[in-house]
């Protein structure tokens, strides 16, 4: 057995957070990936066994999600967004000068063992792209030049801050934080900037500010609260009946929909 019994008691702890075992099953495979540097077969055992269900269910979930990994791990997962923003920005020639620069394909390590390479989708940070992550930390508004720097300066062991976030530690520790371990790095570097901001900044020097919890935000919102107040509906009553009208509008829609000339042609079709 190689996962150590230190590994196997916080395998079991991380079971124990949760009202049903079953539900710390994704943790559980990120720390079994921190640990082994991939959800390895044995781990799959493991967790398995500490959550009562069979190995087959816990490869299923281990193979669905592009996060756990079957093959080992560079020390670094060097990730290039290459959705639809991002490529357009430069992902998709970030992604070729990397892999030529690596001389490694999708989700390859490279021979020295320090960056596996992959392209993922959507980050959410389309305001920053095109972007790239490094063991899941932001690296905002890049180019093949700074991409290039970037996985040079990870591969030499040199100190690298994220854009927004904290110092780059490896990929097997930040698989740790995931399954549920801090590391005391929660609080370093920037968590927002740029144009994530922008809404925030034109709010202060317009005195802007939200409305308080509960209270009303005009349009249909206040000709609703005002109608429930009169007549004693409740704020549930007033959400059911919002719910109903939604419900209502769907139906309405769909039926528009079914009995369209383009639907009515396709039921006379022999296609």
């Amino acid at each position: 057995m190689t996962l150590s019994e230190t590994t196997v008691g916080e395998l079991n702890e991380l079971a124990g957070r949760y009202p049903q075992a079953r539900s710390a099953l994704l943790p559980m495979l990120h720390l079994v990936q921190s640990a082994e540097g991939n959800v390895t077969n044995e781990g799959i055992e493991v967790c398995a066994a500490i959550l009562g269900i069979s190995a087959a269910e816990v490869s299923g979930v281990a193979t669905f999600y592009t996060m756990y990994k079957r093959r080992p791990m560079g020390e670094h997962h060097v990730g290039v967004c290459t959705n639809t923003l991002c490529a357009v920005m430069g992902g998709d020639l970030i992604f070729e000068r990397l892999k030529g620069h690596l001389d490694v394909g999708n989700d390859e390590t490279t021979e020295d063992g320090m960056v596996t390479l992959e392209h993922i989708e959507c980050n959410a940070a389309c305001d920053f792209a095109p972007v790239m992550t490094v063991n899941w930390e932001f690296f905002d508004n890049q180019t093949p030049e700074s991409a290039v720097d970037l996985v040079d300066r990870l591969r030499a062991g040199e100190t690298v801050q994220a854009t927004r976030g904290a110092t780059i530690t490896s990929w097997r520790a930040a698989e740790r934080v995931i399954a549920g371990y801090e590391d005391g790095l929660v609080d370093e570097g920037p968590t927002a900037a740029g144009a994530s901001l922008a809404g925030l900044r034109i709010a202060k020097e317009r005195g802007w500010t939200a409305p308080p919890v509960g209270a009303s935000t005009g349009g249909a919102s206040t000709s609703s609260t005002s109608e429930g107040a009169s007549t004693g509906e409740t704020s549930e009553g007033s959400k059911a009946g919002a719910a109903a009208e939604a419900d209502t509008s769907r139906a309405e829609t769909e039926t528009v929909i079914e009995q369209s000339p383009a639907n009515t042609a396709k039921e006379g079709s022999d296609d």
